[in-house]
């Protein structure tokens, strides 16, 4: 019986390394047969189960591959290489696996809003944002009294610089949650944007009677009043905010150019440089 494992264990080494071999020259189909025989021979070789783990992510079967990664982990839970590559395929994939997953519950329900905005938040993480949008905004039509996928769906707009469909958004998400904070500073911040100062202005009032952030609130109302031709507030909610995060308002101001108009005033630059 001795002999039967210690053979058992050489040929499982055997078709481990061959494997190996193959993965290396691309050939993944016949590297995985040539894996999955070595664990036959031998279940408890760890090495087998984090190569068919390797070879699986290559083949886009994360579910797969975790399982693997997870019993080699199991087999050798000492293995500092076992934790390693458990911790690169996580780093690496798991956003992939992520969507993978948001795919498969939007095939089997069709109609499940928080698996399209989800979905759709994780695509916008990897930079696909035409389908993230198209997700978000079937979120919104599975749940359209939902505010939270409709400010999710501003944002995404807003980093696009697309002001006009995010206060579209935002007006809706504030009738929907009156009290939400964000949700009118968010809309001042586009407001001010696209040119519409006094609009910009009472939407910043009403975030600050709700008790919106004070730091975020103070330095967009003095982008307001710059871009406005106000200087005198704009530097006095600029002190304001400074009071609150002066080493914070200094990193924003260094790539913020809707403050261009007050550039060069001893004010502004007593603010912008901490002197």
């Amino acid at each position: 019986m001795t002999r039967d494992k210690r053979d058992n264990a050489a040929l499982s080494d055997e078709h481990n390394s061959r494997g190996i071999e193959l993965a290396d020259r691309g050939w993944l189909d016949e590297a995985m047969g040539e894996f999955q025989r070595a664990i036959e021979l031998d279940p408890r070789s760890a090495h087998a189960h984090d190569n068919l783990a390797t070879v699986l992510t290559e083949k886009k079967l994360y579910r797969e591959a975790l399982r693997e990664y997870l019993t080699a982990l199991q087999l050798e839970p000492e293995s500092a290489t076992a934790h390693y590559n458990l911790a690169c395929f996580l780093s690496s994939h798991g956003q992939d696996m992520g969507v993978a997953e948001y795919r498969d519950a939007i095939r089997l329900d069709p109609e499940y809003p928080d698996a399209r905005l989800n979905l759709g938040l994780s695509l916008a993480d990897q930079g696909n944002l035409p389908e993230a949008v198209r997700e978000m905004e079937a979120a919104i039509a599975l749940d359209p009294r939902d505010p939270y996928p409709r400010h999710e769906l501003a944002a995404l707009h807003m980093e696009e610089g697309d002001f006009r469909a995010a206060i579209g958004q935002l007006k809706k998400v504030v009738r929907l949650e009156p009290g939400n904070a964000e949700a009118q500073l968010d809309l001042g911040i586009c407001y001010a944007h696209k040119g519409f100062f006094a609009e910009a202005e009472r939407a910043y009032d009403r975030a600050a009677d709700l008790s919106g952030d004070a730091l975020l609130l103070e330095y967009n109302r003095a982008a307001l009043y710059a871009l406005w031709s106000k200087p005198a507030p704009a530097l006095e909610a600029l002190h304001r905010a400074a009071a609150l995060d002066a080493a914070k308002v200094r990193e924003w101001l260094r790539r913020d150019p809707m403050f261009d108009a007050l550039k060069g005033s001893p004010e502004f630059e007593e603010i912008a440089l901490g002197s």
